[in-house]
């Protein structure tokens, strides 16, 4: 049997994907059998406790995220040609790169004890408004996330529905409610359960925003306390009861995602209005331009005081920083890595799916081609911090765990942008597959030669959208770092939490400002890229 270098490189990709998870997996084993009796004592009040808080405020958050979506998405399907329409969604994207630290930055200059809306409040409901600490500071920034996410997504199903039926209503002189009921329920319907679960899904395990805004031990979620028990506490026992409680809830939240048909990488691509005749009464345009226009404040206003609290620190004292300047290469370098692993595996799943798709010939796909299609979702089911966990546990009585840092951060990171990269690379590549795979194989082109002639022209333009993506995602990531960071291996935002807990508020708006500015830049690049790959050839 002749060897096959695409299904070897994906057999590869999957190996370093396993190793990542079984050796986690391998190492809250061990340590949980060392030591039964301390390992079921952890299963106390304390536990439940965090466990029902997790997912309580996963589910308020979800409903606050997607009611307001649901009118944001509508608002947007009726007024197709609404001033700045292409703008606002731009603007929605904002939040799904934007890295969680540095939002909270600004959730806290805005609505914080000493934020610029903290006098209005107070003067309003006449008391001294006590900042956005604990569960409303948790929600409040869950939304602002998940929110413009969810309204991106409603509207990308809103925009299927055909022309002919906003023809027929339009014709039939349906008003709003009728619309509505006939026309966009049935899609939102179906989108619902899928979006809904998306949101919940991050919720649960949101790590950056609970660690900064939660408050203390009221406010903890599974996450947070696996963390504290590691970092804090030293108490393995309770990171490893801790751990395989989040595993069995995400495990359970994944499954029921998959059997909804949920869009489990969000969207990277903006929904594009349909050309449809519609005549809103003037009470549905004032409204529906009323819920555009809150939704847009509520959105902006955080990304707006980022950087006006950014602007206000000294950044020219910033950028001369050691620590910042440290930092900055660390971060850059871990994330360059990260990001370049991250499409190397990403290539390897996608060319060994389509490689044994070839060779079935219409056959019932094998184990090993359902691996390659459906095995990153794996990464989903762990989140990093769990990872992080799994191999600070295993790795601290045979190595000084906070030396192989840099190795731990930029190995998960990869992976858990891989979602991601194979999403953007996989319709490409079999695209030009199957332009090319008959040719190739009648000339007998195959290997490097192959990859550098026939392969990387069409697939530049998406490895470089993927790239910049995992980078963006691996700059702003803070679960890992938080655990294995130390004076010797900081990032950007490991270094941005150390100045906020130090009360150096300004220092820590200044980084945030600058690690938005990369994330965005990175992102706006991919963009860029994406746009000009969809862009019909002269």
């Amino acid at each position: 049997m002749r060897f096959n270098r695409r299904i070897a490189a994906g057999a590869f990709a999957l190996a370093f994907m396993g190793v990542l998870v079984f050796g986690a997996l391998l190492g809250l084993l061990q340590e949980g059998l060392r030591s039964t009796g301390q390992t079921l004592a952890v299963f106390d009040g304390y536990l439940f406790r965090i466990a029902r808080f997790t997912l309580w405020q996963a589910v308020l958050s979800t409903v606050l995220s997607i009611g307001p979506a649901l009118l944001v998405a509508r608002a947007f399907v009726r007024h197709p040609s609404f001033p700045g329409r292409k703008l606002i969604l731009q603007l929605f994207a904002v939040p799904l790169a934007l890295p969680a630290i540095v939002a909270v930055i600004g959730i806290l200059a805005l609505y914080g004890r000493a934020g610029y809306l903290a006098p209005a409040i107070s003067a309003l409901f006449d008391w001294r408004w006590p900042g956005t600490y604990g569960l409303s500071g948790i929600l409040l920034a869950h939304v602002f996330f998940n929110m413009p996410m969810a309204t991106r997504l409603f509207l990308a199903a809103l925009e299927t529905i055909p022309s002919h039926q906003w023809r027929l209503s339009t014709q039939l002189g349906m008003g709003g409610m009728a619309s509505f009921r006939f026309v966009e329920w049935p899609v939102l319907r179906s989108a619902i359960p899928g979006v809904a679960g998306l949101v919940f899904l991050l919720c649960v395990t949101s790590f950056t925003i609970v660690l900064t805004l939660g408050g203390g031990p009221g406010a903890t979620t599974l996450e947070v306390a696996i963390y504290q028990a590691l970092r804090f506490d030293f108490d393995p026992q309770r990171a490893i009861v801790l751990t395989l409680v989040q595993l069995m809830l995400t495990s359970a939240i994944l499954w029921l995602l998959t059997r909804s048909g949920a869009v489990l990488t969000g969207d990277t691509h903006l929904p594009i209005g349909s050309r449809r005749l519609l005549f809103p009464g003037q009470i549905e345009r004032i409204l529906n331009y009323t819920i555009i226009a809150l939704a847009l404040l509520f959105v902006g206003s955080p990304i707006v005081t980022i950087v006006l609290a950014g602007l206000k620190a000294d950044l020219a004292r910033l950028a001369t920083d050691p620590a910042v300047q440290r930092a900055t290469l660390v971060s850059l370098a871990l994330a360059f890595v990260a990001a370049g692993l991250s499409v190397l595996l990403a290539f390897g799943l996608v060319a060994a799916r389509r490689s044994l798709e070839l060779k079935r010939r219409g056959s019932s796909a094998g184990f090993f081609e359902h691996l390659t299609d459906g095995g990153v979702l794996m990464v989903l089911v762990i989140p990093p911090i769990v990872l992080g966990a799994g191999w600070f546990v295993l790795l601290r009585t045979s190595v000084d765990v906070f030396s192989v840092a840099p190795i731990m951060v930029a190995w998960v990171n990869a992976v858990m942008a891989l979602p991601f990269a194979v999403r953007i690379i996989r319709p490409a590549y079999d695209a030009a597959s199957h332009r090319h795979e008959k040719l190739c194989s009648s000339l007998g082109i195959a290997g490097f030669a192959r990859l550098r002639l026939i392969d990387w022209p069409p697939m530049r333009r998406p490895a470089l959208l993927a790239f910049a993506f995992a980078m963006a995602l691996s700059l702003g990531d803070l679960g890992v770092i938080a655990l294995f960071g130390s004076d010797q291996v900081q990032t950007l935002p490991y270094l941005l939490l150390q100045r906020m807990g130090s009360y150096r508020t300004a220092d820590a708006a200044g980084i945030a400002l600058f690690v938005g500015i990369l994330c965005l830049s990175l992102m706006y690049v991919a963009g860029r890229e994406s746009a000009a790959a969809d862009a019909p050839s002269r």
